[in-house]
């Protein structure tokens, strides 16, 4: 079935558009971490936070997505054109001020890089959520199925966490989770600032009713 586009485009998706390059063969999750693993700037800042030590611990959201999303339309990227976030889940010790001196950490590492880290087991109380068990229980309650997917580095190797898997991702659809199905206002209103159409032009929205 041909998604229904009219929140990005304003038209129906063609279902027969295919990434640029040799790019349309990004079909797996494992092809996701090979990708990864062939970024020396991505490697770095894994291997940084890896150090850290921190439980359940991975870089998500924008850091997988952009790269991703850039690579499959042809386009140079950066790792600087999102905020690279942090994510970790640790029910023993939920004081902000814990996760600003991680970010300084990091920035004293790796300077001039936008860090956010965020412990997800107290993120449940922002989001008006039940309680998470871990990361990938709070990843389901992030907005958008493709926007969930994260990574760590184990030496060489990228390890992937993606609660909804990766075919969203790689084909380029921007859906609601189901956590999201009753905060549709808060989802459009982000895709809205988002814009992420102006930049990948290759998008389709589906799964929101209007």
């Amino acid at each position: 079935m041909i998604p229904n586009c009219g929140g990005l485009h304003g038209k129906r998706c063609d279902a027969t558009v295919k990434p640029i390059g040799s790019n349309r063969l990004m079909r797996t999750a494992a092809d996701v971490s090979r990708f990864v693993e062939r970024q020396p700037a991505m490697m770095r800042m894994l291997a940084a936070v890896g150090t850290l030590a921190l439980p359940d611990c991975w870089i998500g959201a924008g850091f997988v997505r952009n790269p991703i999303w850039d690579a499959l339309h042809g386009f140079a990227w950066s790792a600087t054109d999102t905020d690279i976030d942090v994510v970790y889940f640790d029910a023993g010790d939920i004081d902000p001020k814990r996760d600003g001196a991680i970010e300084a950490g990091l920035a004293a590492a790796i300077p001039g890089e936008p860090w956010s880290v965020k412990n997800q087991a107290r993120m449940h109380v922002q989001n008006g959520d039940p309680p998470y068990a871990d990361t990938a229980d709070a990843m389901r309650h992030w907005p958008e199925t493709c926007t969930a997917v994260a990574v760590r580095s184990v030496g060489s190797r990228v390890d992937l966490l993606a609660p909804f898997g990766v075919d969203d991702l790689l084909g380029m659809i921007v859906r609601p989770t189901p956590a999201f199905a009753d905060k549709l206002d808060i989802y459009r209103a982000r895709l809205a600032r988002k814009q992420w159409p102006k930049r990948w032009p290759l998008l389709c929205e589906t799964g929101v009713e209007r």
